[in-house]
């Protein structure tokens, strides 16, 4: 198992580059949204493509991994709702460890169901500890998880949430607002975790304009994510992708 997707993320984040991921939820995508898409992630500057979601009804994911892989040099994360959403076609797995909650199954639970099946792929398996934060309303995210987010304005719990989990031996942060939510992170929760971490930090949820993207990066985001609002509109990749370029 190789390391590669981990280095690359830890590299960029080293060097202070601004670093563009798309999540993209198979449930959501027709074959011809998913082509429009990746064509224009291809073109928009997108540095890594993540694919899962909270609740998947369709049996989608692999068949989705593949088309990506086959049309995209771009790694393929997959960003897993559940131990079902594992593809051995994908580049990495963020293997997710719920720190923000205290359900005991997302904390290491489930983990231990799906390792065996970890341990002998060539899959690479990058740990990260999971941050549910509250962006304004409940999302599929809580719901299933059955976890609260922390509140949005509490930075100091965020950031010793973060600090655990990176002393635990996490190598990466990703805090989240759950797909739709009203608002993504503050800046100053962004800005608090990442000064009290040594770990690349991963912001998404709520992330709709080129406005959120800029406050997000000059708060200390090492990688955004954006989904939801891509669904609505391919064309936005575009326009993030410039915004990124032209913050480098």
């Amino acid at each position: 198992m190789t390391n590669k997707v981990y280095e690359q993320i830890n590299a960029q984040s080293g060097a202070g580059k601004k670093q563009f991921s798309l999540l993209i939820d198979p449930d959501k995508y027709s074959a011809s949204q998913l082509a429009e898409c990746v064509a224009l992630a291809n073109r928009a500057g997108v540095d890594y493509i993540f694919i899962g979601g909270s609740l998947l009804t369709e049996n989608t994911m692999k068949s989705c991994v593949k088309f990506v892989k086959d049309h995209s040099d771009l790694p393929v994360i997959i960003f897993p709702g559940s131990t079902l959403q594992f593809c051995e076609e994908a580049d990495a797995m963020f293997f997710l460890s719920l720190i923000s909650g205290r359900n005991a199954d997302l904390l290491i639970g489930r983990h231990v169901e799906i390792a065996p099946l970890l341990k002998n792929s060539s899959v690479e398996i990058i740990p990260t500890g999971y941050m549910l934060v509250d962006g304004g309303r409940p999302t599929t995210a809580s719901y299933i998880s059955n976890t609260f987010p922390i509140p949005a304005d509490k930075p100091d719990i965020a950031a010793c949430t973060a600090m655990a989990g990176e002393l635990l031996g996490l190598k990466l942060i990703y805090m989240d607002c759950g797909s739709g939510a009203q608002k993504p992170l503050s800046p100053e929760m962004i800005r608090t975790v990442k000064k009290n971490i040594n770990i690349p930090l991963i912001a998404g949820g709520g992330i709709r304009t080129h406005e959120q993207i800029e406050t997000a990066f000059r708060a200390g985001a090492d990688i955004i994510v954006v989904g939801n609002v891509i669904e609505e509109n391919p064309e936005l990749l575009l326009r993030f992708g410039e915004t990124i370029q032209n913050l480098a």
